[in-house]
């Protein structure tokens, strides 16, 4: 069940952070509004996981899954650039998490 938490704070904080895009500096009340809100969720949801799993584990899954899912919004919704380098670091990021999960053996 924690990685389900898990799994649902790094999707609130993904939104909190796509609103903070959409809020355009603070200025447009709802996306304002919803950035505080889901980032509250999230951190409720990371404390849940936090009762069984590992502090840094947990903390560098949930940045790290939540880089790489704002990185491809970026692209895909805002129209950001992509390139080899971008595409190289992100499946770093990606494999660094993959590798801390296989590496944590008592979760």
């Amino acid at each position: 069940m924690h990685w389900i938490y898990l799994g649902i704070a790094v999707l609130l904080e993904v939104g909190g952070t796509t609103c903070m895009k959409l809020s355009d500096g603070l200025t447009k009340i709802t996306p304002s509004i919803l950035m505080f809100v889901l980032y509250a969720f999230s951190f409720v949801f990371m404390s849940f996981a936090l009762k069984k799993m590992d502090i840094s584990i947990t903390y560098a899954i949930w940045s790290g899954l939540g880089t790489a899912f704002i990185a491809v919004i970026g692209v895909l919704y805002f129209q950001e650039t992509l390139n080899a380098s971008k595409i190289f670091f992100i499946s770093l990021i990606i494999i660094g998490v993959v590798g801390l999960k296989l590496s944590n053996q008592t979760a």
